[in-house]
């Protein structure tokens, strides 16, 4: 049997970390409190009647120049900051862990980000080589190298386009000539089926309930030990929304890991009985 290819796709923020990735060095490295930062971004949206994605972008890169700290907008300080991002446990190990186990069922797993926090930080994580392509919000830059402007911008519902490219195999996310053309869906690298997607609440939503509608797996993770967030991934699986619920330890023989591989048990078995049902046709024809 052909190997069975299957997507992991993730949200980031509060889903493989437990905050906002611009908590952890870039907004202390400028002056400001998550509190303050936040709370700002909140209050100018709707004063604007923005969308709340660009607006924080604009003020990440205007509250920097407020205060003196252009020098934290640079392509190369924006990546340094993801070296100090904290991860859920057990996410480290975990993509060598599934890889080995997706290898052990003839099968091989990709890993994608769609993630509405900065993609110039995620690229400085740790964990960025484990991705076959990492989609975030991005800036302009300057000559020198200094972001300068919003210049793409992932919030909840463009999320799902992402996915689409993902399904296509058009991972490119400037080139739009070719996503919107019809494509058979045989001839689609990653059916929906063979998607598995990670997230943590509203932000997610669109993208949970498109992999789940077509017949993927949505997973909605919960920080550990927070009855809060908890409440919020046990609404999603009410709300039909996903089709499982997982505390955000990804360590080797936790729930998450242990059900995640069941998930690629089935989507392997379903994969084989297809080849098996299209080589039967095929040899029936023959004669």
């Amino acid at each position: 049997m052909a190997k069975t290819k299957i997507a992991f796709i993730y949200d980031f923020d509060k889903t493989l970390s437990p905050k906002d990735m611009q908590e952890y060095s870039f907004l202390p490295d400028i002056g400001m409190t998550p509190k303050e930062f936040w709370k700002e971004v909140n209050q100018e949206t709707k004063a604007q009647k923005a969308d709340n994605i660009i607006t924080y972008m604009q003020l990440m890169i205007e509250k920097a120049k407020a205060n003196n700290k252009e020098n934290e907008l640079t392509r190369a300080a924006l990546k340094e900051k993801g070296k100090n991002i904290e991860l859920f446990e057990g996410v480290e190990d975990w993509f060598d862990l599934i890889n080995q186990y997706a290898k052990e069922k003839n099968a091989v797993v990709e890993h994608y980000i769609i993630s509405a926090g900065n993609k110039e930080i995620l690229e400085g994580t740790s964990i960025a080589k484990h991705f076959k392509k990492i989609y975030g919000c991005s800036f302009r830059f300057d000559k020198n190298n200094v972001a300068k402007s919003a210049g793409l911008a992932i919030n909840y519902t463009n999320k799902t386009q992402f996915i689409f490219r993902i399904n296509k195999g058009l991972l490119d996310e400037s080139d739009n000539s070719k996503i919107n053309k019809y494509t058979p869906e045989e001839e689609r690298p990653f059916p929906f089926s063979n998607m598995v997607y990670f997230g943590d609440g509203d932000t997610d939503i669109p993208c949970m309930k498109l992999v789940k509608d077509k017949g993927g797996y949505s997973v909605a993770v919960y920080k550990p030990n927070s009855p809060k967030a908890r409440a919020k991934a046990v609404d999603l699986l009410k709300e039909g929304r996903v089709n499982f619920f997982f505390s955000a330890d990804y360590s080797k023989g936790k729930e998450i890991m242990k059900n995640c591989k069941l998930i690629i048990n089935k989507i392997v078995a379903q994969s084989e009985l297809k080849q098996l049902e299209k080589k039967q046709l095929k040899s029936i024809k023959a004669k």
